[in-house]
């Protein structure tokens, strides 16, 4: 009770005081969705932002300096998933880790026999269960410029974060309402097993193959694609975008119509 009460007490001294002005440039300029905002979502992803950089601990790794352009792009992307939902300021996240680029994390190939190859894979970013984020500046900073690219790797790792809320990387992150849970696992079910078929067919889809891998990585891609491709991904699978529009409380395909209306 009492640690609740001074995180609250230390999170509203935060936010009592100016926004930087820097840092609204580094929003205006690395954070493309950020101009689609209504006035009040982007009041709130400008506190929500200020929390989770104040209470992560920030590291640069290969040689990556972390500045406050850095800190302010990372957190202004992940916060926009959490501008519809509960208070959320992924607090199980203890660290976020940056990169110049990608990186290499060891691998074992199993051969059988209880034999293995070890070797190393090239990768852009990891979430880790109640352990850090890590990401590649260089996609972070390109993807959060411009989502047309359909890809955001800062949205992808922390929709892992949010699959991983109830101890599980399954594609389902806490609902708390029975009909959406209901809804929840009729939707990705078949949407999911609608991209296994498609990936294996060598079928376009609007949905990266990638998301065919795992429930977990089909919930990250999904949740790529609603917030950088809302128009197609509502186009294509209205059933899927309008789940995720109830879950995740925003509208973005209603954004863009209102922005080119």
């Amino acid at each position: 009770m009492l640690f609740a009460w001074l995180k609250r007490r230390r999170r509203q001294k935060l936010l009592a005081r100016p926004f930087p002005s820097a840092w609204l440039g580094y929003l205006e300029a690395n954070v493309a969705s950020y101009r689609l905002l209504s006035e009040a979502e982007r009041a709130k992803l400008r506190d929500d932002l200020r929390v989770v950089i104040a209470e992560k601990d920030w590291e640069g790794c290969g040689g990556q300096e972390i500045d406050d352009e850095v800190k302010v792009t990372v957190a202004g992307q992940a916060c926009l998933l959490g501008l519809g939902l509960r208070a959320n300021y992924f607090d199980q996240v203890s660290s976020i880790l940056v990169y110049p680029h990608g990186y290499l994390i060891p691998q074992l190939e199993p051969l059988g026999e209880g034999v293995a190859l070890e070797g190393e894979l090239a990768v852009e970013g990891q979430a880790h269960h109640r352990g850090p984020v890590i990401l590649s500046w260089r996609e972070v900073l390109a993807e959060g410029r411009d989502p047309t690219l359909g890809r955001n790797l800062v949205l992808h790792e922390f929709a892992h974060q949010l699959d991983m809320q109830d101890g599980e990387v399954n594609g389902t992150p806490p609902l708390h309402d029975a009909e959406l849970d209901r809804r929840w696992r009729k939707v990705m079910t078949a949407e999911y097993e609608r991209l296994i078929a498609d990936t294996e067919a060598g079928r376009p889809t609007v949905l990266d193959d990638y998301g065919a891998t795992s429930p977990g990585e089909f919930f990250a891609v999904a949740t790529e694609c609603f917030f950088t491709q809302p128009l197609a991904l509502r186009r294509h699978h209205r059933a899927l975008y309008n789940l995720f529009r109830d879950y995740y409380r925003q509208d973005p395909a209603g954004r863009v119509e209102h922005e080119e209306g």
